[in-house]
């Protein structure tokens, strides 16, 4: 089931109109999740570098594409080895401030993962 991103701003985004306060992950069926940030923190002391450990997370069987929202600003980025994972698994990744990604994933078709981080 393709979702509808409908806003966001500074601590939220609004999909299918309901609120999230927080970074969400939209798998390619639809399904909602809170992003496990943690799995990047671990490793670089914060959330704003996903680390391969939470991009093996966020890939799916068969995902053609991630959509990465990386903050309002655009400042969370990818890591060089989540960069090389998403390469060798032949999934296109775009990485863009939240607004922008927002109207990418609205426009996508096909096995999209949606990643979206709300704050910077």
């Amino acid at each position: 089931m393709k979702r509808r991103i409908q806003a966001t701003q500074f601590g939220s985004i609004t999909v299918d109109d309901t609120v999230y306060e927080h970074d969400v992950v939209i798998r390619c069926n639809g399904v909602i999740e809170k992003r496990k940030k943690r799995l990047s923190k671990a490793v670089y002391g914060t959330s704003h570098i996903v680390s391969l450990e939470e991009a093996k997370y966020l890939h799916q069987k068969g995902c053609e594409r991630l959509i990465i929202g990386a903050g309002q600003d655009g400042n969370l980025k990818l890591s060089k080895e989540a960069g090389e994972y998403f390469d060798d698994k032949q999934c296109e990744v775009f990485v863009l401030s939240t607004p922008k990604a927002i109207k990418r994933y609205n426009k996508s078709e096909g096995m999209v993962v949606g990643m979206f981080h709300v704050t910077c």
